[in-house]
């Protein structure tokens, strides 16, 4: 039976290799040693079966870090753009080909919904423009899946809890694809602040530099591709007129689909910042700043910015559209900074990168990978490096900023209720209206 049969799964390995046993008893029968998990192999009722929803440049680069797990089996791609997952298809069944003769390629989708109604699918990872992570996400939670979702975790602060409900609920596994977190030396820094090593944590500077991409003027009406689905591509979005600068990519800095920079590597350093300030489960208590939105044009999301955070442990924590990229973490006694995308670290003096800590400080442990974390956590049903209420806490430090920034005054924002204690209009541009019949 090929690998990618829709009746193939882990959960349904043994029962068929039970019968193998009855019917074959009273004769030899030579079982290999990769399908017991001897000499190194795992065996295959213990691999996740896995498909890829959203398989573009960071999709594609997941899908390839995911599939090279030894305890993973790829089943399914699906993207609306053919030329995407004809491409994940070809290196995954290539790389499955050379390790087993008898596979018979991944099957592939233009619609999510046929990928999360399959049962031999344990997990999938979702790499879907931003607009797209929530609905897919809380959708793969009902039906029993698994859940890898790239950064930001959703595209509203709303959405973002409905998922972090949602994996709740119904007792699924989700990593963030907050994967700077996961790094030896940000994980070593941020116990170095939080056992005192720089004294009283009081600022934190997040660098944020703007340097791939500039406003540009209103594009043209273009003709769909042939091989895109548009109109899946949108989704919950509303309705625009295709163009080339719209969709792949380029959505990040359009607003619709997106929160721009803030959102897109601000995801990654404004998490840092929430791990280092030990705040991964709450939130600031005000947010104010200032920000350049362009108002022509098809990108619309902010192109600079400064925006301050003040948290209840006295921190304040300053987002600046400057360089290098990173965060920088000040105490009473000295300052760590780190370096991303490099992980490098810098700090006040080279003895405070030596400093051990002690077997009863605290420890935030290590991980293997980012993506082996999830796959680990997958099967002892523990919890990720990135889970839904850490990757959820950090998007909204994206999403505060950007309402602040568009109301242009000091907000007061109560992290246990999620809404701001002193504009409404703030309120309501927490919520992002859904197309028909998308929704959370």
């Amino acid at each position: 039976m090929a690998l990618n049969d829709k009746s193939t799964s882990r959960r349904g390995f043994m029962k068929r290799a039970a019968g193998i046993t009855a019917a074959a008893a009273g004769f030899p029968y030579i079982i290999p040693s990769s399908a017991l998990g001897l000499d190194g192999h795992i065996a295959p009722s213990n691999r996740i079966t896995m498909a890829s929803i959203g398989t573009g440049g960071q999709g594609s680069y997941d899908t390839r870090a995911l599939m090279s797990l030894p305890d993973t089996q790829y089943l399914a791609v699906c993207d609306v753009d053919r030329t995407h997952r004809e491409a994940s298809k070809a290196f995954l069944d290539e790389y499955y080909k050379d390790k087993n003769d008898k596979f018979s390629g991944v099957d592939m989708y233009n619609d999510f919904r046929e990928v999360l109604a399959r049962d031999d699918i344990d997990a999938v990872m979702i790499a879907t423009p931003d607009h797209w992570h929530a609905t897919i996400s809380v959708a793969a939670a009902k039906a029993g899946k698994d859940i890898y979702c790239e950064k930001p975790l959703a595209n509203s602060i709303p959405e973002g809890r409905a998922v972090v409900n949602a994996v709740e609920r119904y007792g699924r596994v989700l990593q963030t694809g907050s994967h700077e977190r996961s790094r030896d030396n940000a994980r070593y820094a941020a116990e170095l602040i939080h056992n005192g090593r720089i004294g009283k944590l009081h600022t934190i500077l997040v660098n944020q530099p703007i340097d791939n991409h500039e406003p540009i003027p209103n594009q043209p009406v273009m003709p769909v591709p042939e091989e895109l689905d548009y109109d899946m591509w949108l989704g919950p979005a509303p309705w625009e007129p295709y163009t080339l600068k719209r969709t792949h990519f380029y959505f990040r800095y359009i607003l619709d689909y997106s929160g721009g920079e803030m959102t897109d590597r601000g995801a990654h350093i404004l998490d840092l910042a929430q791990q280092g300030n030990d705040t991964d489960r709450t939130g600031p208590l005000t947010i104010d700043g200032s920000g350049w939105f362009p108002e022509d044009g098809l990108f619309n999301s902010a192109m600079s910015y400064k925006v301050n955070f003040e948290y209840a442990n006295g921190v304040t924590l300053v987002c600046e559209s400057i360089g290098p990229r990173g965060v920088k973490f000040i105490g009473d006694d000295g300052w760590i900074f780190i370096h991303v995308h490099g992980g490098h670290l810098e700090a006040s003096s080279d003895a405070l990168l030596k400093e051990v800590i002690g077997p009863e400080e605290k420890h935030l442990g290590r991980s293997r990978g980012h993506h082996a974390d999830f796959i680990e956590n997958v099967k002892s049903r523990g919890e990720c490096k990135a889970p839904p209420e850490v990757g959820h806490r950090s998007a909204s430090m994206c999403h505060l900023a950007n309402i602040a920034m568009k109301r242009g005054r000091k907000l007061h924002w109560d992290p246990e209720t999620e809404q701001f204690t002193n504009d409404t209009i703030a309120n309501n541009m927490l919520h992002r209206a859904s197309r028909t019949p998308w929704h959370v």
